[in-house]
């Protein structure tokens, strides 16, 4: 009620939300913390140009969510909380330590179908994909955005092709400077992924995409979720062209056969990895030119240890 009599006063609307903020650590507070939800994002879209109301509005809305997360709440957020949370990234394009922690939100949200949805209909891909531009050296937002990247391209709704199609050169560019950061190129690799499932790569970022996963798989084979991920988006390449199978067999650096053969023994014991990597192999036989390089590269040897490893699957 307070939150509601005084929405155009900022310093009201900011007292109450740091008096929310001090019942978060409580987890019996959930309940009548959700319902506060709405009000938060009102109070930040009618204060949109107070750098401190948005900074506290997120930071209390992170910390609610979180809460959700760990104890499994599912959390219905509408339009409104999602076009508010665009209106303070535009308001504040500029402010990193904001925008980190938009950018969090919104992958923490995107993990909803209904979400994703919202966010897509309020036009959220290309302020991600300028946040992105702008912020490329920022670990953390670039992990959030290529989050909200590929649940949105994931999505079975229709994607707006043109929009995606841009999202491809962002993405590739965050894969090549953090790829030596596991988490982020694990995020980049499945956003990859995703954007080329929907045919948003042309015929010309087929080769160099290749060639970037494999340098991502290269630098960081330790790390099950990225080879899987990496897999995945080999895959869908060499599904869509034998340029990208070539690459892949012929890489400068060194063949991705002898990469995939190097992953499958640091995780022979994890079923999921060796299905994708499985998955990968199976694309590659489809090409005539590819076979002979499998031939001799004793390909043959190793889905044979992989068939005896696994009887039954």
């Amino acid at each position: 009620e307070f939150m509601q009599a005084f929405w155009d006063i900022e310093a009201a609307q900011d007292k109450a939300i740091q008096l929310l903020a001090s019942f978060v650590r409580d987890k019996s507070a959930l309940p009548y913390l959700l319902t506060f939800m709405e009000l938060i994002t009102f109070a930040m879209k009618t204060h949109a140009d107070s750098l401190k109301i948005q900074v506290d509005g997120c930071s209390l809305l992170l910390e609610i969510l979180s809460q959700a997360l760990e104890q499994d709440v599912v959390v219905a957020l509408d339009e409104n909380v999602t076009s508010s949370l665009l209106e303070t990234v535009r308001q504040h394009s500029e402010n990193e330590e904001l925008l980190l922690l938009v950018c969090t939100l919104l992958m923490m949200i995107s993990a909803s179908g209904v979400a994703a949805e919202n966010l897509r209909k309020v036009g959220v891909i290309p302020d991600l994909l300028s946040i992105l531009r702008n912020f490329l050296h920022n670990e953390q937002i670039c992990l959030s955005c290529c989050g909200v990247l590929w649940s949105l391209a994931a999505s079975e709704n229709n994607v707006d092709q043109a929009v995606m199609k841009s999202a491809v050169p962002v993405t590739s560019a965050v894969l090549q400077e953090h790829l030596r950061n596991g988490t982020v190129t694990e995020s980049a690799c499945s956003a990859l992924w995703a954007l080329s499932l929907q045919g948003c790569l042309s015929e010309n970022d087929y080769e160099p995409t290749t060639a970037l996963l494999l340098d991502a798989l290269r630098m960081n084979p330790e790390r099950p979720v990225l080879v899987k991920n990496a897999c995945l988006a080999l895959a869908s390449l060499l599904r869509l062209s034998e340029i990208s199978a070539l690459r892949f067999t012929m890489d400068p650096k060194g063949s991705g056969i002898n990469l995939i053969k190097y992953a499958y023994h640091l995780h022979f014991d994890d079923p999921e990895v060796v299905e994708y990597i499985c998955m990968l192999i199976n694309e590659m036989v489809q090409y005539d030119d590819i076979v002979p390089n499998m031939l001799s590269q004793k390909m043959e040897e190793l889905l044979s240890e992989i068939k005896s490893s696994f009887p039954s699957s």
